[in-house]
């Protein structure tokens, strides 16, 4: 049995961010790809609260939820590291990385589903809050400074998925080089990034991935 093994599914933004965080730190891994819709006894077993993707196991023990296993992955593997040494910097880190999270990305998804009205109201919503992003960002190449951090790992979402395909599947167009320089300055560079570039899915497989299900009304697959 190997040493590290993730449990994840292709098409997934969290799966993928611990792909990056695991090779910069140079971290050999057996990758385990899950059918969420048929979802192993083994994931059921070391998941069974969430029961969903990305699931790390190190020694045989599993670690859930993708900005907790960033940061195991940070504390084991002290290489490369992608949070600050520093306390404060560090608390600052997990805050904006929380803000990408709960904030942006959920708005984003959110965004993505709405119609009308309500995708006007959820664009300026959005809006508000890449703002605020940005403005953290400031002139810095990366969020963590020179190097790809924890907020930057989780700002994968954003980057790719909601710039390269949600934009283009969804017909939406609200991140735009025009509109937020700063933060398209970081998605080129981040992006461009090897590391990240060559864990990133096929953005032909994800927009038709995505169309599919935006066209029937469900993320059920």
């Amino acid at each position: 049995m190997a040493e590290v093994k993730l449990f994840g599914m292709w098409a997934s933004p969290f799966v993928r961010r611990i792909q990056v965080a695991l090779e910069l730190k140079g971290v050999e891994y057996e990758y385990v790809e899950e059918d969420l819709a048929n979802k192993s006894e083994v994931l059921l077993k070391y998941n069974p609260l969430h029961k969903k993707v990305p699931v790390l196991v190190h020694k045989g023990k599993p670690i859930a939820e993708s900005l907790v296993i960033l940061e195991y992955i940070d504390e084991t593997w002290k290489n490369n590291p992608i949070l600050p040494q520093d306390p404060y910097q560090r608390a600052n880190a997990r805050f904006w990385a929380k803000f990408v999270d709960e904030k942006c990305g959920a708005d984003l998804w959110q965004l993505a589903w709405t119609k009308g009205e309500e995708r006007e109201n959820a664009m300026e919503e959005a809006c508000q809050n890449l703002k605020i992003l940005e403005n953290e960002l400031k002139n810095k190449k990366f969020f963590g400074g020179e190097g790809i951090g924890l907020v930057d790992l989780t700002g994968t979402f954003i980057a790719y998925w909601w710039v390269d395909v949600i934009q283009e599947a969804a017909g939406i167009e609200l991140v735009t080089k025009e509109k937020f320089p700063v933060l398209w300055n970081w998605i080129h560079e981040f992006v461009s990034c090897p590391t990240v570039k060559k864990n990133l899915p096929n953005k032909e497989k994800m927009v038709e991935f995505l169309r599919d299900r935006f066209s029937s009304g469900s993320w059920k697959y």
